[in-house]
């Protein structure tokens, strides 16, 4: 996307193989972060997830995260970067295998919940992150919080740097993302939705949860899969990027 100019391409991504039902959001969709296990998700929801993204023509990416099912990944449970390199690069390669037996591979990597958003602002977890994926996926898409120091360390460890923001989350002042318990946090309304869409890919300014107006530069755009209500979301926003003339389509 041109800086401060209207994107005419966009991709719109989702998480999903979290256990909740992804068939109604598949098709709106460009790209898929699919979960490798460790915070939500059994084997045979992964390989269903995969061979569905393989029938919709999506952009497939491995989804890692910390081993915490209690909590659906949202709490850290590690700062080592030796042992978050591990965690990911041992979960990409195992989605990897998954993706070879389903007939698909694997275009990128994104980080998941608490895992995500210590990288955004931590340089030794973001260099960790990128080093693991690396290690595994050699020169690969690392999708990030745009504007955030994961997007250097992607660069650095040789990745295709993806600057994400997000349709269904409200942002802070220094444009992270708001904690899921304060209110407002999470954009549960279509039309909004649709509307945060539309300002992204116009380079128009999005106000913070604290009331700064904040410019972000993205090249994909995230919807969740397990918030309620994620698949009339998706349709509101595709339908206001469609009317736009605004394609959506997976980053190449």
């Amino acid at each position: 996307m041109g800086s401060g100019g209207m994107a005419t391409c966009i991709d719109l991504s989702a998480d999903v193989g979290e256990g909740c039902d992804d068939g109604p959001l598949l098709p709106l969709v460009s790209s898929v972060n699919v979960s490798c296990g460790a915070h939500a998700g059994d084997e045979a929801t992964i390989r269903a997830t995969l061979r569905s993204a393989r029938v919709h023509g999506l952009a497939i990416g491995a989804h890692p995260s910390f081993a915490d099912r209690e909590g659906f990944g949202r709490r850290i449970t590690s700062r080592d970067p030796a042992v978050i390199a591990d965690i990911v690069a041992a979960q990409v390669a195992h989605l990897a295998r998954l993706a070879d037996d389903e007939g698909v591979s694997l275009a990128h990597v994104k980080p998941h919940g608490a895992l995500y958003n210590l990288a955004a602002s931590d340089r030794q977890v973001a260099r960790a992150v990128a080093q693991g994926t690396a290690s595994v996926l050699p020169g690969t898409r690392l999708v990030v919080l745009a504007a955030s120091v994961a997007l250097d360390a992607a660069r650095a460890a040789g990745l295709q740097a993806v600057a994400e923001a997000f349709v269904d989350r409200a942002y802070l002042d220094d444009g992270t993302l708001a904690r899921r318990d304060r209110a407002g946090a999470v954009i549960e309304d279509p039309v909004t939705a649709a509307q945060r869409a539309l300002a992204l890919v116009r380079g128009a300014p999005l106000r913070s949860i604290e009331g700064r107006l904040l410019r972000i530069t993205a090249d994909t755009l995230c919807l969740h899969g397990d918030t309620p209500g994620a698949a009339a979301r998706a349709g509101a926003v595709c339908a206001a990027l469609r009317a736009a003339g605004v394609v959506v389509a997976a980053v190449r």
